[in-house]
């Protein structure tokens, strides 16, 4: 059975963890703290980070992106990506919009745990970034029902899981005030069964980051 390396909070394994359950492919979950010395995640990913999708043959993928391309590959059933090229263009433009805000959410996250608070105009770039991407996914997605094409895929599960991940760890951005449509079109897919079995939840961090 595959075997994902998880982190509660993580917007880039729950991307993972919704495109398994909607494929129908079993798997097992594994929930780590990815900061922390306990983490197995170096014997898996040189890079350190979550997630990884451990093989039956006791080999990793690890990379959100890499991981759903895999997936895509290796078990088209239920394909989350559109066949035609400029489709999947758009979904994949989504997902480097969608990951880029989560990242600038990371950095902002840890930035405040720096002494005294951080660097303010470190910390008013990330938000910038951060705005700039989510009004960049209102205005992609529009109000459409689904965010790429006629049916579910990779793009509505990349603008949900950045903006589940905003009321985790950036719960100062207004984005439904600033994006009524955009908050439509997140709670409609939200009740997806994947979704509503993958709802982000803060980890505490106990090792010292920074």
């Amino acid at each position: 059975m595959l075997k994902l390396i998880s982190a509660t909070p993580s917007p880039y394994a729950r991307k993972v963890r919704i495109a398994l359950a909607e494929k129908g492919l079993p798997f097992e979950l594994l929930t780590e703290v990815p900061w922390d010395s306990t983490t197995s995640t170096p014997r898996y990913n040189p890079l350190e980070k979550l997630p990884v999708l451990l093989l039956e043959d006791g080999s990793s993928v690890y990379e959100s992106s890499f991981i759903l391309q895999y997936l895509e590959l290796k078990h088209p059933q239920v394909p989350l990506v559109p066949a035609e090229h400029d489709r999947w263009l758009a979904a994949r433009k989504l997902e480097v919009l969608c990951d880029g805000v989560c990242d600038a959410v990371v950095l902002s996250l840890f930035e405040k745990m720096r002494p005294g608070g951080g660097s303010p105009e470190w910390l008013a770039r990330q938000r910038r970034k951060v705005e700039g991407g989510v009004a960049g996914m209102a205005k992609l997605v529009g109000t459409r029902t689904w965010a790429v094409g006629e049916r579910f895929g990779l793009g509505d599960i990349a603008v949900g899981t950045a903006i589940g991940y905003l009321g985790v760890r950036f719960p100062e951005l207004p984005w439904r005030a600033l994006h009524p449509d955009l908050a439509v079109f997140v709670d409609r897919i939200g009740k997806r069964q994947s979704f509503r079995d993958t709802v982000p939840v803060a980890q505490t961090i106990t090792d010292k980051v920074v």
